[in-house]
């Protein structure tokens, strides 16, 4: 399964923006060593580039193509392709960022602590992760997945494990001096349904796609645009608000 930058980056500015609350949030101290997790096209690592200047910041991706788009938009920085999942670093960071790449890895419980070991003590993890498994956008893609002539192929996707608020304030408590958890519901406003699914094809709809053929991805998309269109009525200019929930965390060390 392939991440494509062009794709994700069609919904820059909106994408964009749940990271930059994330960063705002950061406590405001000697910063000098920062590190994007799943750095994606680089637009998450440019907004903490520029909340901490004065820092060394790294991007990590497991993405060729998300890494291209991301050393042409920051040559000054530095680009790794890594596997987060597997990531221990050689030194400490003080900032650990990771925004909208931690619900794609397994075994939260191991994952989360792991990461603030890597923080020098007064370090920050900051994560921000989708909470919209329940929304209609996702429902909708397992009904088609589940309904469809492909069932065999992608009916039985199993999504990476999220967590409620309390239990990633209950882990990360146990580890931190300070824990701050709280969601923000987003609305970000679309040209139309068609677009919707443009944006889930950057992120959601990627597991489900990957295994089709041409043909069936075309059946698959047509078949989830006109539940979306059901699921996501339009204003009266055809403008159609996508509420997306996220999650947000902030630990120190």
């Amino acid at each position: 399964m392939t991440w494509s930058a062009k794709q994700y980056t069609l919904f820059e500015q909106q994408r964009t923006r749940p990271v930059r609350d994330l960063v705002a949030a950061i406590p405001d101290t000697n910063v000098r060593t920062a590190v994007d997790l799943g750095c994606g096209p680089g637009n998450s690592t440019e907004v903490l580039a520029e909340r901490f200047p004065q820092a060394r910041v790294t991007g990590l991706d497991s993405s060729d193509d998300m890494l291209a788009d991301a050393r042409k938009r920051l040559p000054a920085l530095t680009f790794e392709l890594a596997d987060i999942g597997a990531w221990s670093p050689a030194q400490p960071f003080d900032v650990i960022l990771a925004n909208a790449s931690l619900q794609w890895l397994p075994d939260h419980a191991k994952l989360y602590p792991h990461l603030v070991r890597q923080l020098n003590p007064g370090g920050t993890l900051a994560v921000q992760t989708p909470d919209n498994l329940d929304e209609p956008a996702h429902r909708l893609a397992r009904q088609v997945a589940a309904d469809g002539p492909w069932a065999a192929k992608v009916g039985t996707i199993k999504h990476n494990e999220r967590h409620t608020a309390s239990y990633y304030y209950e882990l990360l408590s146990r580890h931190c001096s300070t824990v701050d958890v709280w969601g923000t519901t987003y609305q970000h406003p679309l040209a139309d349904h068609a677009a919707v699914v443009e944006w889930f094809k950057g992120s959601a709809l990627r597991p489900y796609l990957a295994p089709l053929t041409q043909s069936e991805k075309v059946a698959f998309l047509q078949d989830y645009q006109a539940r979306i269109t059901q699921a996501y009525p339009a204003l009266a200019d055809g403008t159609v608000l996508l509420p997306f929930p996220r999650l947000f965390v902030i630990a120190t060390r």
